[in-house]
């Protein structure tokens, strides 16, 4: 089943990126725990990754609880490597 584009969230600390975790499985979004890329540039050794189309329940999660996130980053162009959205 095609759920569209994997994106990252990437935390600065592993207790953020474990309440994040959390809270997304709790609202039963689909997460898979994904170690950070290293073009990533993060404190923490962990990411989440989601599907885009999640995007915007993600958003409001992160935010309503106050989760600190180094931010959201998808696939370059090239499928190379990641870049920050930003919508």
């Amino acid at each position: 089943m095609e759920m569209g584009e994997e994106l990252l969230i990437a935390f600065d600390s592993t207790q953020q990126a474990l309440r994040a975790e959390m809270l997304l499985e709790y609202a039963e979004m689909e997460i898979d725990i994904f170690p950070t890329p290293k073009e990533i540039t993060a404190g923490c050794a962990m990411s989440i990754q989601f599907f885009r189309n999640d995007l915007a329940g993600v958003r409001e999660i992160i935010a309503g609880q106050n989760v600190e996130i180094r931010g959201i980053f998808g696939r370059n162009e090239e499928g190379n490597g990641y870049i920050e959205i930003h919508e």
